[in-house]
């Protein structure tokens, strides 16, 4: 654990000299960092819009993406309150600090959980976004060390946390979520605003010459 937590500190000041070294970057990063939910947030809107016409299963994926990122943050919180880490500033005085300070424990990161439960929410509606989200997921944990908020082990544990409730929740919940969404989306109000999928004509097989004469 001793190792552990020498390599997490190692981290911590490697990231803080870079920090120390781009001030060109501390308006984008400190922005990111505090404000770059919105992004997840229009990511996961995107999805469930993308699929509102899809199959039962995939819109219930979309529809998850959401609910299990605000489920993983709430489960993180116990967990942050029983490890009570320290934030980096606290207990690194000597650091640049971009972050606002607050008396909130450290690990797990309570923005990497959303991250990581985001983007692995994502990957379940499209590869596209699924991508696009792991990007912002990345960025995001890095900025939580950039602006000295969290050590590298606080954001690397949530983003791992998000990721396993959103997966493991699927995979216990995936049939059970789609046959509720076939049930919801044809009542009243919400058949309009997700219309049952498209189902095309089979093809029909080109007729053979002389079949009709035979």
């Amino acid at each position: 654990m001793d190792t552990l937590h020498r390599l997490d500190d190692r981290l911590l000041n490697d990231v803080n000299d870079l920090a120390r070294h781009t001030g060109w970057l501390h308006g984008a990063a400190l922005g990111y960092a505090t404000y770059g939910v919105v992004l997840f947030a229009a990511l996961l809107l995107t999805g469930v819009w993308s699929r509102r016409a899809g199959t039962d299963r995939a819109l219930a994926a979309a529809c998850w993406a959401p609910v299990a990122t605000l489920l993983a943050v709430g489960l993180n919180q116990p967990l942050v309150s029983a490890f009570a880490e320290a934030r980096p500033y606290t207990t690194h005085p000597g650091l640049l600090v971009l972050a606002t300070r607050s008396s909130d424990f450290s690990f797990p990161s309570d923005h990497a959980v959303m991250a990581g439960a985001t983007a692995a929410g994502l990957w379940l509606v499209s590869r596209a976004l699924g991508a696009l989200a792991t990007v912002a997921a990345l960025v995001m944990a890095f900025s939580r060390v950039y602006i000295a908020a969290h050590y590298p082990w606080d954001v690397a544990a949530g983003l791992a946390f998000g990721a396993l409730v959103t997966l493991l929740g699927w995979a216990l919940l995936g049939s059970l979520l789609t046959v509720l969404t076939g049930w919801l989306r044809s009542q009243p109000g919400l058949r309009q605003v997700f219309p049952a999928p498209v189902t095309r004509p089979a093809a029909r097989e080109p007729s053979t010459p002389g079949a009709a004469a035979a």
